[in-house]
């Protein structure tokens, strides 16, 4: 059935309580501090689509901040020789293949994220943060992804308050234009790039758009050549000397919420994914060909 932009669905209202879940997480860090990697220890950050993309924020971030070298993989791509103080898993389900796999094999301190009591990476990792309260019914991840990612920035010293209140500000950007565009390409610099990732992967997986993601450096070795008038490039964070003016220059929309949190972009960008999608008379909530978890054979 054919439905309206207007239409109700689980990732829409997952969504909107994003600015109360990260604040849950900053006044509630206390009980899940001790389980995350201490400052000066080599780590390791793991999971699968969505989850890996918040692992590539959380790596540069912590990096950043000079809190300890640490290396984001996809599951299937951790390198299994290679010495870590902690690796942190990150799963929504708990039942993800790689992951599991990952855990299975190593013994290597780890530490699983996940929103499922009784999953199997419960039993497995040695040290588990539940964040089951951030869990969803929708196919597509925003609020788990989003409130990991707040709860792993916690961890990194950050004050998330006025992030909070930039997401709810996000609750409110007007999307309906941003949802016409033929193709978006997201970019953004050391962690936004995952979130610029992130982002893309919502219209890919909510609406079956066509989107890129790239670090913003890199954009203008090939990729703004497909930029025209009625596409978008979205920039996550500060972008680098000159680039609007390059962008600009292409006729292409340039979206960049310079006065957010880059997580409360994010936000935006979700709510444009499912614009998109319900436009175009798609189930935001079920993409095609996508499951829950990916649980190979």
């Amino acid at each position: 059935m054919t439905q309206t932009p207007d239409s109700s669905t689980f990732v829409t209202t997952e969504i909107a309580t994003q600015p109360a879940l990260w604040r849950r997480i900053a006044t509630g860090f206390a009980q899940y501090g001790d389980a995350l990697p201490a400052a000066g220890q080599r780590v390791a950050a793991v999971g699968c689509g969505t989850s890996w993309f918040m692992a590539m924020a959380y790596a540069a971030l912590r990096e950043d901040l000079g809190l300890g070298e640490t290396d984001a993989f996809a599951g299937s791509e951790f390198p299994k020789d290679r010495e870590y103080d902690a690796v942190v898993v990150i799963s929504r389900s708990g039942t993800t293949t790689e992951v599991l796999d990952l855990i299975r094999e190593t013994s290597l301190p780890t530490v699983a994220i996940t929103a499922t009591p009784g999953s199997p990476i419960v039993e497995l990792a040695d040290r588990t943060i539940m964040l089951d309260f951030a869990d969803e019914q929708s196919v597509v991840q925003t609020r788990f992804a989003t409130t990991t990612l707040a709860l792993l920035r916690a961890s990194l010293g950050q004050d998330l308050e006025q992030a909070a209140k930039d997401a709810q500000s996000a609750l409110d950007v007007p999307v309906d234009e941003l949802a016409k565009l033929e193709q978006v390409t997201y970019i953004g610099t050391r962690w936004t790039v995952g979130l610029a990732h992130e982002a893309a992967l919502k219209q890919r997986e909510a609406a079956s758009a066509w989107t890129e993601a790239y670090p913003a450096m890199d954009y203008r070795h090939g990729p703004i050549a497909i930029a025209q008038p009625g596409r978008g490039v979205w920039i996550f964070g500060e972008p680098p000397a000159g680039l609007l003016d390059d962008v600009a220059a292409t006729g292409a929309t340039i979206v960049h919420h310079a006065d957010l949190d880059p997580m409360a972009s994010l936000v935006v960008a979700q709510r444009v994914a499912v614009a998109k999608s319900l436009a175009l008379g798609l189930n935001p909530d079920q993409p095609r060909s996508l499951t829950r978890s990916v649980i190979l054979s």
